[in-house]
């Protein structure tokens, strides 16, 4: 080792040596020392070193404490929206953390939450109500955590905290933070006379769990942990592991893998099931696609679809949901499964091919089934923005052909009336952003009231999707929603799931509470 090299290893072990004899006089029990040291002082030297020493260790104390991390120095970059630090202040506060973990029994910990949907949110209500949410949505997370913890802003809609150090802090005490700043966010919002809500998902990484004693690697961790839970969100939470990290890794090198993936049949429908509200009967499923890896397990469509989409092979995929879909009414038919009907999101590359229409014929003759059992799923954003043009004749042309006509996310691209009709939509999916919480908050009801009562003007069925609880499930049916779709149902299921779930769901109606407008008289 050279000269230079020791000298600079020596200044490096000179340099912690004085943090950590920093951080141990900044401990509270120090101030326990000074009663006992002036008394000593007393009796060896008399009552001019008690007099000194009671001056003098006080400052020394003031002087050589760590100083504080809570807040961020003036020259420190902040975020222009809510003014908080950024991701670089976040890592020196989980630095600081990581210290003091090291050299007392204290712990910290590093927790990312991220707003769900927030685009969805800006483009409906514009940049300064967006502007508006983050910056109350900071108000809120600042209630709930204590003086000494470290609130960033880490992305777009992002917030990264930084947890000081305390006696206790293990998996459950995280978890239960998590689900309060959880709560925070979702309580409802006035914007603009308008009541608004949102979700968020949360990763965290506790110090003792960090991959490497920085700040950095905390951060890091704690991000890894935020990507699991928005794979599973809305409104997931989920906590940093090892083996969290290597499948994360794996992940990345999924974009090579997609074409292969559907050639080897791992990409394949799952079926979520649709219910009336009347009778509580089975209207349809929606086929929804999913990646069964045979190495990584269940890969959601939120990572793998950008991919699809990148690698221009949505049309493949369309096709491959299309024969999975008519092959399950087909297969449902033998076994005497009454299931209506299945809806099929069909992406814009689909609608601007010039042969669907015969395409989707040619499929629904192969398996001996009448137009009207396959719903064709389009994006309200496609139909509010389609000129007319080849994906406005193939919506149409389906329609003629007999295919249902479903509009889906509606509320979320501003299609007109006029689109709606031009379309020959036949059935409105109510975006799942109006229907949280729609049982406990009255502008919600009204928002709904009046895309139904829109609906029921205009001669179309209703669907809402993401119902999650009994109340929303209830409260849709008495505003006189026809349809309903989301985890309080079932989640989306294999094929081969479908028949007995039908079968018991059934079964059960006559134990089931009633839910329509007539319910209770």
């Amino acid at each position: 080792m050279g000269q230079a090299e020791m000298v600079d290893r020596q200044r490096k072990d000179n340099s912690r040596i004085v943090a950590r004899l920093r951080r141990s006089l900044s401990e509270p029990w120090m101030l326990a020392l000074l009663p006992a040291l002036c008394l000593v002082a007393y009796w060896v030297a008399g009552e001019m070193a008690l007099i000194l020493t009671a001056l003098a260790l006080p400052l020394a104390l003031v002087l050589l404490a760590a100083p504080k991390e809570d807040g961020l120095p003036p020259h420190r970059p902040r975020d222009a929206t809510t003014g908080l630090g950024l991701r670089d202040t976040l890592e020196r506060a989980a630095d600081h953390g990581l210290q003091v973990q090291e050299v007392s029994p204290r712990r910290t910990a590093c927790l990312m939450l991220q707003l769900d949907d927030f685009a969805i949110f800006a483009e409906r209500y514009g940049n300064a109500a967006a502007d508006n949410l983050l910056n109350r949505t900071a108000g809120r997370l600042r209630k709930v955590l204590r003086d000494g913890d470290v609130l960033c802003k880490i992305s777009e809609a992002g917030f990264g905290i930084s947890i000081a150090p305390v006696t206790r802090l293990d998996l459950e005490e995280m978890i239960q933070l998590s689900a309060r700043l959880q709560a925070a966010v979702q309580e409802p919002m006035s914007l603009d006379a308008t009541t608004v809500y949102v979700s968020c998902s949360i990763g965290f990484c506790l110090g003792a769990r960090s991959p490497m004693p920085t700040g950095a690697a905390l951060v890091c961790a704690t991000d890894t942990a935020l990507r699991e839970a928005m794979r599973f969100g809305p409104s997931a939470i989920r906590s940093f592991s090892a083996d969290m990290r290597r499948r994360q890794q794996a992940r990345s090198l999924m974009a090579d893998e997609v074409a292969a993936a559907m050639e080897a049949e791992q990409i394949v429908a799952f079926f979520q099931p649709q219910v009336s509200t009347d009778t509580g009967l089975v209207t349809g499923f929606e086929a929804l696609a999913r990646w069964c890896h045979p190495e990584r397990g269940m890969i959601s469509p939120a990572e793998f679809i950008p991919l699809v989409e990148q690698s221009g092979q949505m049309e493949r995929l369309g096709d491959v949901m299309l024969v999975a879909a008519l092959q399950a009414l087909r297969d449902w038919d033998q076994a005497g499964v009454n299931v209506p009907q299945v809806g099929v999101n069909f992406a814009t590359e689909e609608l601007r091919n010039p042969r669907l229409v015969e395409k989707v014929r040619w499929q629904l003759d192969r398996y001996g089934l009448t137009p009207d059992r396959l719903a064709v799923e389009v994006l309200e954003t496609v139909v509010a923005s389609s000129p007319d043009d080849v994906v406005s004749r193939n919506i149409n042309a389906l329609a003629e052909l007999g295919c249902r006509i479903d509009l889906d996310d509606f509320g979320t691209g501003h299609a007109s009336i006029s689109s709606i009709r031009r379309f020959s939509v036949e059935r409105l999916k109510i975006d799942r952003s109006f229907v949280m919480k729609v049982d406990r908050d009255p502008e919600q009801q009204r928002m709904v009231s009046a895309i139904l009562t829109m609906a029921e003007r205009l001669g179309l069925s209703t669907l809402a999707e993401g119902v999650e609880t009994a109340g929303e499930h209830t409260m849709l049916a008495q505003l006189g929603c026809n349809h309903v779709q989301g985890y309080e149902i079932a989640r989306p299921m294999p094929f081969d799931q479908t028949a007995e779930w039908v079968r018991a769901h059934h079964a059960s109606l006559s134990e089931a509470p009633k839910f329509g407008r007539g319910a209770g008289t």
